[in-house]
Order: structure tokens, then sequence, then C-alpha cells
């Protein structure tokens, strides 16, 4: 009877037992995958690596030509209203009255006249400004003028009036690379002088000036135009400066220090030419027609990177540039 439920019993367990089978992967199994997952993966991860790295680039480009689109847009706005536009000789040359042919505005006019954010170059400071684009312009001031002697201080009866400024664009360069506001390459500032309107009964609004204008010089003797006007020197006097309220306010940024790979013949020679070719903003002047053509080029790798930011066949693209022809359209009453 014993062995009878014995047998039994051994019968039911080995129907009802469960077989456990263990199995895993060998060591070279797992080596062979690692290896065929790091083939396949790592060409992945550049490619992504690549796209990600061309949009940014992509996407700083289009950022530098809609910006230096704009600037121009600006600039062209401000020389339509010019009467007067200085070349190379106006601005490179410092006041000279014993020959009034060799007689210019760069001494009288920022670096040389200090104004905020632009200074004579020294060790601690770490910007260059250049003047390239300078002229004089006639500007509309609104409500400036009463109409009668008794609605000079009236804020209704008023009239607008007209005032000449003093306008200079500079290409402002970071030499040291140690100015942390701005980038590593350059930027365009601009910086005005205004004057007050020339009228009776002008009110506060028309007679404010800025300190250090003065009218431009055309009772100066001179046999040309531009003999007179190269002769302006500021109200400030020799020695003096201009307030901080006389700032050169930055324009654009990003404006490119390195001369292109391949760069094609000047488009004007000297007066005309006003700053370098070579440089990222430069103009061609023409005094006597008041016409001058601009031209900017910016540098979108500098947006991205602090090293390799030099112009070559394979990193022009990331170099816009563009032009605009301009005409002033103001006059001098004396002309």
């Amino acid at each position: 009877m014993i062995n009878s439920l014995k047998f039994i019993l051994s019968t039911q367990l080995k129907r009802s037992g469960i077989n456990k089978t263990i199995s895993g992967f060998t060591l070279i199994e797992l080596l062979v995958a690692m290896i065929m997952a790091v083939l396949i993966i790592t060409p992945l991860m550049a490619f992504m690596i690549n796209i990600l790295d061309g949009d940014r680039k992509e996407q700083a480009k289009a950022n530098s030509e809609q910006e230096i689109q704009a600037a121009l847009d600006y600039i062209a706005r401000d020389l339509e209203q010019a009467v007067y536009i200085y070349d190379a000789d106006g601005v490179t040359r410092n006041t000279n009255t014993t020959t009034i042919s060799s007689s210019g505005i760069a001494d009288q006019i920022p670096p040389v006249k200090s104004a905020s954010s632009c200074s004579p170059t020294s060790g601690s400071n770490p910007s260059v400004c250049t003047p390239i684009l300078v002229f004089w312009k006639r500007e509309l001031k609104p409500d400036s003028v009463g109409i009668t002697a008794t609605t000079q201080t009236s804020a209704t009866q008023t009239d607008d009036g007209f005032a000449y400024s003093l306008v200079a664009y500079y290409l402002i360069t970071n030499p040291n690379k140690t100015n942390d506001t701005w980038s590593q390459e350059a930027r365009i500032g601009r910086f005005e002088l205004q004057g007050p309107v020339n009228a009776a009964y002008a009110n506060a609004t028309g007679s404010a000036s800025d300190t250090g204008f003065n009218p431009p010089p055309l009772s100066k003797i001179g046999a040309t135009l531009k003999e007179k006007m190269n002769q302006w020197q500021t109200a400030l006097g020799a020695s003096a400066n201009y307030s901080t309220s006389n700032q050169v306010v930055t324009l654009v940024d990003y404006i490119s220090t390195t001369v292109p790979p391949s760069a094609s013949a000047a488009p004007c020679s000297s007066p005309n030419l006003v700053g370098s070719q070579t440089s990222g903003f430069f103009a061609c002047v023409n005094a006597n027609e008041v016409l001058a053509q601009v031209y900017i080029r910016g540098n979108a790798l500098a947006r991205l990177q602090n090293n390799n930011l030099v112009s070559t066949d394979n990193t022009k693209t990331y170099f816009p540039s563009s032009s605009i022809r301009v005409q002033g359209h103001g006059f001098l009453f004396t002309k």
C-alpha cells in the first residue's frame, strides 16, 4: 500500500513539474552587439550634430543679413536729408587755419574730441573709433516755432521749423577683445550734434541744441563749399570734450574686421574712399554731388564662436555684405 502511494505521488510530481531553463548572452555576443551599435549610432549622431550646427550657422547668417539691411535702411533715411557729406580729406585731416585747402574736421569730432563710447585709443580703452560717414543734414523739428511773438510759448499755436545737425557714423573695433558688452569683431556707432532752429519766435524746443554745436561754416573764406565745410570747428574749445549726453550709440554689431579671401578692386579712390575697403564698413563719397555709396559686411560666425573668425573660401557665405547708394536731398540756403 505504501509503495503504491509513493509510485502515484512520484508520477504526479513528474507530470505537474515545471522545467526551468536558464538561458542568456555570451560575452562574445555582447561585444559584437556593442560594436555594431557603435558603428551604426556614431555616424547618425555625427549627422545630427552637423545638421544642428548647420542650422545654427544659417540662422546666424540670416540674422546678420537682416540687421545689415536694417542698418543700411536707417543710414539711407539719414543720408537723404544730407546737405553736405565729408570725403576722406575732411574726415582724416585736422584743422588748418594757415592752409585752408589742407584743413579738415578730424580733431573736432570723436574720437579726438572724446565722447561716450568713443575716445582716443589707450591701453585701458579696448575700442577704436574710425569715422567713416560724416555729414550735415537739415531735419524737421515739429512744433518748434511760434506763429507770432505772443504764441511763442503756446502749446497749441506752433509751427514746424528746420535745424542743421552734424551726424557721424563710426566703425568701432575691439582689438584687445576685452569689451564683453559687444562682439570681438566690430560694430557701427552713430554720433549726432543737433543745432537750434534758425527762425524768429523759436520756442524752447526750437532753441535747444547740443553742447559743442556750431552751425555749418558757410561764412568762412574758401573757393569751394568743400573748403568752407572743412573749416568747421566745435564750440567746445581746444581742450574740452563732449558731454556724456553726446553718446556714440551702437547701430549694429557683428561687423567683419577680416579681409575677404578674394578682395576685388576698390570701388573708388582717395579722397572719395573713406575707410578701408577690406574692413566691414566703408563708403565712397562724392562731396560735390552730396552722394555716397555705403558698404557693410557682417560676420555671422562671431555670433557663434570666439575663434576661427577669418573669412575663407569655405566660410565666406557667413560674411554677408550689402551696399546702398544715397543722394542727399537737403539744401543749404546759400546755394
